[in-house]
């Protein structure tokens, strides 16, 4: 039996700098998975998938990712996307520097 579709963001990497970064409702890529698009349709993720891997002038590696409503927004479900939330890993700068 297929395991039941739950709610997805879809994030990649932005191509020039490298940041983790997430689709939002409108179309643009945001550095806040706060506000990325949370899709809970699965024919749906899958159109916006296919969308966001024609843009690849812009970002690399995209994919659907486990997500859920938060107070401000989606909200990741697994420690790899709660740790690409915090930026790069390897020195504190961007996300970090604060």
């Amino acid at each position: 039996m297929p395991k039941a579709f739950t709610p997805k963001v879809i994030t990649a990497n932005a191509l020039l700098e490298g940041d983790a970064v997430w689709l939002t409702e409108d179309d643009r890529w945001s550095r806040d998975i706060a506000d990325a698009e949370l899709i809970t349709d699965e024919a749906h993720a899958d159109l916006r998938l296919i969308e966001a891997q024609a843009r690849a002038g812009e970002i690399v590696g995209p994919y659907l990712a486990d997500a859920k409503s938060g107070e401000r927004g989606p909200e990741p479900t697994h420690f790899r996307e709660e740790f690409r939330t915090r930026g790069p890993s390897n020195y504190p700068h961007g996300k970090q520097a604060g």
